[in-house]
Order: C-alpha cells, then sequence, then structure tokens
C-alpha cells in the first residue's frame, strides 16, 4: 500500500517510507542513504516534515556528510512554512554560532507556537547572561498563551475518553 502511494508521489507515504529505511523497520534493511533520498523527494514535493528531516540529517552527518549550514538552509526552509521545530532548531544553531540576538528570535517565535524546549533553551540563555529578564518573561508568556489557545473542551473531552 505505502509503494503504491509513494508511485503516486504521496509526500507523506515518501517520508513513511523513509522512515522505515532510516530504522530498518518492516523488513527493510537499513539504509540512511536510502532515506536520505526520499526525504529529498518528499522536500520537492513540497513537504516541510522532509525539510526538516533533511536539517537532521545534514546536522547529524547521518547518511549525508555532516554541514552545519546546509543543515540551517532546510530549518530555514522549513521555519518559513511553520514548521516549529525547525524554528527552535535555528535558534540553537545560532546559539552554537554565538549569534545570540538571533536565536533569541528564533526561540521565542518557535515558543510563541507553543514550542516548550524553546523556552527552556530561553531560560537557559538567561540563567548565563544571554537574554534579558524581559525577553525572558515574554518567551514565557508567549508559550502560556500558545498552550492556552490549544485547549479545548473536545480535546480534554477526546482526553477523558482515552483517544
Amino acid at each position: 500500500m505505502v509503494r503504491a502511494r509513494v508511485k503516486k508521489n504521496d509526500p507523506d507515504a515518501i517520508i513513511f517510507l523513509g522512515a522505515k529505511y532510516f530504522h530498518g523497520e518492516l523488513g527493510l534493511r537499513k539504509d540512511v542513504r536510502r532515506a536520505v533520498e526520499l526525504y529529498t523527494e518528499a522536500a520537492e514535493l513540497g513537504s516541510i516534515d522532509a525539510l526538516h528531516y533533511l536539517g537532521d540529517r545534514y546536522r547529524l552527518g547521518e547518511g549525508v556528510q555532516e554541514n552545519k549550514a546546509k543543515a540551517a538552509e532546510y530549518y530555514e526552509k522549513a521555519a518559513m512554512q511553520g514548521h516549529v521545530e525547525s524554528r527552535h532548531n535555528l535558534g540553537c544553531i545560532e546559539v552554537n554560532n554565538e549569534k545570540y540576538d538571533r536565536a533569541v528570535r528564533h526561540l521565542l517565535i518557535s515558543a510563541k507556537m507553543g514550542h516548550n524546549e524553546s523556552v527552556d533553551g530561553m531560560k537557559n540563555m538567561f540563567k548565563v547572561g544571554f537574554v534579558t529578564k524581559e525577553q525572558y518573561a515574554q518567551a514565557l508568556k508567549c508559550y502560556q498563551d500558545a498552550v492556552e489557545e490549544m485547549n479545548s473542551n473536545d480535546r480534554d473531552e477526546a482526553k477523558r475518553l482515552g483517544q
């Protein structure tokens, strides 16, 4: 079924198959290079998740030669389309590059999107003096606002029913 969807250029199916190659699941031999090929194909079809996965592969040097600049390019493409974890990763990259103003902007955006790890990143930067008290407070407030917006009676009911 998955291969039929892959043949029809379904980016979600292509990513799914790539993940199975990446981890060596469903009877497939682990083949990280093949996974990268599939992620690249899905990215060309417009998948922001595939862009994120490619960023991860280049950042970690899995299936490709490690290339932090290329990782950042993929993360940026995904972040510009609203991928919250890619935005967070850009913030982390900027911290590692000691570009703290840029890091704060990325982490604040992802905190506004409800990404808890970005708030933690801001907290850690506050502890060492790279973030002001006001910036950290802003990140906390934005995160809390995002979490509140995601709350709903329907979600609470679904959790209660175990769905």
